[in-house]
C-alpha cells in the first residue's frame, strides 16, 4: 500500500449530466486511473462540484448549469459515469453533500491541476509516528 502526502485536484472541462424519468441524475466524466475508494461528491450550491473519489485524487466541476444546479441541490446520490472515450470503465453511485464553499487549497501545476500539499501533522499521522525525537540548538 502506498502513502500519499498530497491530494490532486484535477478540473473536467467537459462533462455531462443527465436525468432519468425517476428523476435520478447520472454525471459523465473522464475515466481516471485507479478504483474509486469511499467516494463523495461536494456542492456549493452555485456552479462548483467536487467529486472526491479517493484520499489522493478529487475531480472538479465549474460551470454547473443554473438548470441542474436545482436539481442537483436536492439529490441525496448521483451515479458518476466514467468515460474512455465513448466506453464505459465504471459506474458507481456517491452520495451528494452540500456545502456552504468549496474551497481550492494548494499551488496550481497546470491549468487543469492544483496540487495540495498536507500539514506536517497530517504526515505524521500518515506516516504512523509512535515516537518523535527533536534535535539541534534551542
Amino acid at each position: 500500500m502506498e502513502t500519499q502526502y498530497y491530494t490532486i485536484i484535477e478540473k473536467q472541462d467537459f462533462y455531462e449530466m443527465i436525468e432519468n424519468k425517476y428523476g435520478e441524475l447520472a454525471i459523465f466524466i473522464d475515466s481516471r486511473p485507479g478504483t474509486p475508494v469511499d467516494p463523495v461528491l461536494e456542492f456549493d450550491g452555485k456552479q462548483t462540484a467536487l467529486l472526491k473519489r479517493d484520499e489522493r485524487l478529487a475531480v472538479r466541476l465549474d460551470n454547473i448549469d443554473p438548470e441542474t444546479k436545482n436539481i442537483l441541490c436536492e439529490r441525496e446520490v448521483v451515479m458518476i459515469v466514467e468515460l474512455s472515450g465513448e466506453e464505459v470503465q465504471r459506474v458507481y453511485g456517491v452520495p451528494v453533500e452540500n456545502v456552504d464553499e468549496i474551497i481550492f487549497v494548494g499551488r496550481q501545476t497546470r491549468a487543469d491541476e492544483l496540487v495540495k500539499v498536507k500539514s506536517k501533522a497530517d504526515v505524521i499521522s500518515a506516516f504512523g509516528a509512535v515516537k518523535t525525537w527533536v534535535g539541534g540548538q534551542k
